[in-house]
């Protein structure tokens, strides 16, 4: 299952625009399952036409094939966000749950409560609430980068950009 989600808005007041989980079947072979998620990202990305993309980087702690597994669905999504012309950053998990909870060792629940505080979402799929996360977490880098690289007396706002 990989989790998406589309944030407009400021840091202090973000926005779902849309949001979802690509789901496959552990009986489809691997190659097929990567085609669907492909396929049905590249869709999102055709309705939605973001302008940026924020990513999970990838972490340790995971078996060797899960983490094998999740950098082949990585790839294709990278793939298909590069295909696009969609400029990709990456943040660590342990940076993604510092800026959404305050911890960067918090776990998915709590990080979930806060996704579900902050945009007011309510959903048991911590594929979506972890994607919703990370965008969160773009938002809120964007906005202390712009805000550090604005000139004085500068009123654009990073939602305007």
């Amino acid at each position: 299952a990989t989790g998406w989600a589309v944030l407009s808005g400021r840091p202090e007041r973000p926005r779902v625009l849309a949001s979802g989980v690509i789901k496959t079947t552990a009986r489809h072979p691997f190659g097929q399952r990567l085609a669907t998620i492909q396929d049905r990202f590249v869709e999102i990305l055709a309705e939605h036409q973001p302008d940026l993309a924020a990513v999970e980087s990838p972490f340790h702690g995971v078996s060797a094939r899960s983490a094998l597994q999740l950098a082949h669905a990585r790839g294709v999504l990278l793939a298909a966000l590069s295909r696009a012309g969609v400029e990709t950053v990456e943040y660590s998990p342990a940076e993604i749950k510092k800026t959404v909870t305050g911890s960067g060792r918090a776990t998915k629940e709590q990080v979930a409560f806060m996704v579900e505080r902050l945009v007011r979402i309510r959903s048991k799929s911590h594929d979506l609430t972890d994607a919703v996360a990370i965008a969160l977490c773009h938002q809120t880098h964007a906005r202390v980068s712009y805000t550090v690289r604005r000139p004085l007396g500068g009123s654009r706002d990073v939602a305007e950009r």
